[in-house]
């Protein structure tokens, strides 16, 4: 399945008769510091610790008690600062169109979000306390499986729903967040496709920016809104982790790890990973034939 302009997105696979996602996730995977979006809606509820998204070019920082709603389609990493714990949930909206019916607007949080709603809702706002209730009933009804849990989660899911259209509507209309474009997000995605893709490949910023016909340093500028980091930078990271997965899985020597995955100096590959991974690849490498 493709998204708008060829360019892949996460598909999130859920049960058809009960197609939600509901679970506690502690840090940050490195799947999730990557650039990625998806064809599900999305709720975090930060339980303990802090961090922050970076959400269409638009860095969020959050704490324990947040809340966050993240769009279909969003284009979007996290990460981690302190002793992160969130619960994650994720659902088709398709689940509720029955209720579109009665209630047009019980999506607009999502369908509305950057003019009339924010991914971060106000966390000083009365209804916070509820709201926090209710997902944390919704969690445990779905761990608890008891009798009609189904009907219940479904239950809590409007409830929340609905509590943030009544009161968390922006009253006056905003502009549409400007911090990137459609055109500008598509262009992003592609990059990060390539590197993704590619991560060996001796990539160079004019190469990268070619991809998306724009000059180097236009392409450092919208990459950089839409990631949070440079593009090089960003290459690094993928490359790095390639790496730490090919010493955690295989008997690979550090050599041939680091000329697999794009680096083309030991030492300089030494160097970025205790800086980016905090330990020496030997001690990745190492900690194999411990377990």
């Amino acid at each position: 399945m493709r998204g708008t302009g060829g360019i892949p997105k996460e598909i999130i696979k859920h049960n058809r008769q009960y197609p939600i996602y509901i679970g506690d996730t502690a840090g940050v995977t490195s799947s999730y510091q990557k650039l990625h979006w998806h064809d599900v809606l999305e709720i975090n509820l930060i339980k303990r610790g802090t961090g922050y998204y970076i959400i269409n070019g638009q860095r969020i920082e959050f704490r324990q008690g947040d809340i966050l709603l993240i769009n279909s389609n969003d284009l979007h990493c996290a990460y981690e600062s302190e002793n992160l714990v969130m619960l994650v949930i994720t659902f088709d909206k398709a689940w509720l169109l029955g209720n579109l019916r009665y209630d047009p607007e019980i999506l607009s949080p999502f369908h509305e979000m950057g003019v009339r709603f924010a991914n971060l809702l106000d966390r000083t706002h009365p209804t916070m306390p509820a709201l926090r209730s209710i997902l944390l009933q919704l969690q445990e009804e779905h761990a608890g499986e008891s009798r009609s849990y189904a009907s219940m989660v479904y239950a809590q899911l409007l409830l929340f729903l609905a509590h943030v259209n009544r009161d968390f509507r922006i009253q006056e209309r905003k502009k549409p967040r400007e911090t990137m474009s459609s055109v500008q997000l598509d262009k992003v995605r592609s990059a990060v496709q390539a590197m993704e893709e590619r991560y060996s490949h001796p990539w160079t910023l004019e190469e990268l920016a070619s991809l998306v016909f724009l000059s180097p340093s236009r392409f450092s500028e919208i990459f950089r809104r839409g990631v949070g980091m440079a593009p090089m930078e960003y290459l690094i990271r993928i490359r790095l982790e390639q790496a730490m997965s090919l010493l955690e899985t295989t008997n690979q020597k550090i050599t041939e790890v680091a000329l697999e995955c794009g680096f083309r100096s030991l030492s300089n590959f030494n160097r970025l990973y205790k800086q980016h991974i905090g330990v020496p690849p030997r001690r990745t490498k190492a900690n194999i034939f411990k377990h």
